[in-house]
């Protein structure tokens, strides 16, 4: 068997914990504390984040997404797929070298999204890219850490806390959609959207080897009454 070969380490941010890359032939893996956050043979088949989240965008020529988290870029690649020439995807990688990365031996894995001028890269937390621009998205996609549960970056749960989602709420444009990825489905983080302000659905993805064990949360605010 081919043994895995480590390619970088880089710090996370805000914590004492190390960002590693791996490859093994034609797979590629990013983990965190040596536990996997991601690899391109189970995740990068399935795009049902960008899928859920821009479904409802077709009909909007200057689109405008927030994707947090940059990951292996199929997320940004899938997104810029729905949308038309005059629109525009930001993206929020809280660790540079992520973004490196994608723009070397990760970029063919997605087609190098970060090449489309559609694209634009903010190397911050992604709940600080939220709070700075209310009312400034169409949608916005969160595939950050492990969902609402943490992994790499305690910190990171606050977005899925209610002041979070309140934050990730206001940050959206009249019809807009906020699409979290999650590991595992959480029916107290459905309650917890509910509770925030929006109407929530889940979608169930099935990855590689035939587990249905990601879920997409989806949900749109609920119109004043």
């Amino acid at each position: 068997m081919i043994r895995w070969e480590h390619l970088d380490t880089a710090p996370v941010p805000g914590t004492d914990s190390e960002m590693t890359l791996h490859r093994r032939g034609d797979v590629f893996s990013i983990r965190v504390g040596g536990v996997e956050l991601m690899n391109n043979w189970i995740y990068g088949i399935d795009c049902g984040l960008a899928d859920e989240g821009c479904a409802a965008l077709a009909d909007r020529a200057r689109a405008r997404v927030l994707v947090g988290g940059l990951g292996m870029g199929f997320t940004l690649a899938r997104t810029l797929s729905h949308l038309g020439p005059e629109s525009e995807v930001v993206v929020a990688e809280l660790v540079p070298a992520v973004v490196r990365w994608n723009e070397g031996v990760l970029g063919a894995l997605a087609d190098h999204p970060l090449r489309d001028p559609r694209a634009t890269v903010i190397e911050d937390d992604v709940g600080r890219v939220l709070r700075a621009e209310p009312a400034g998205f169409d949608a916005v996609l969160l595939d950050v850490d492990n969902g609402p549960e943490g992994l790499s970056r305690k910190s990171n749960d606050g977005l899925y806390a209610p002041t979070g989602l309140a934050a990730a709420k206001a940050a959206l444009r009249p019809g807009g959609v906020l699409a979290i990825w999650s590991l595992d489905g959480d029916r107290a983080f459905s309650t917890r959207l509910q509770r925030a302000g929006f109407e929530v659905a889940e979608a169930r993805i099935r990855k590689r080897g035939g587990r249905a064990r990601q879920t997409i949360f989806v949900g749109r605010p609920r119109a004043r009454t």
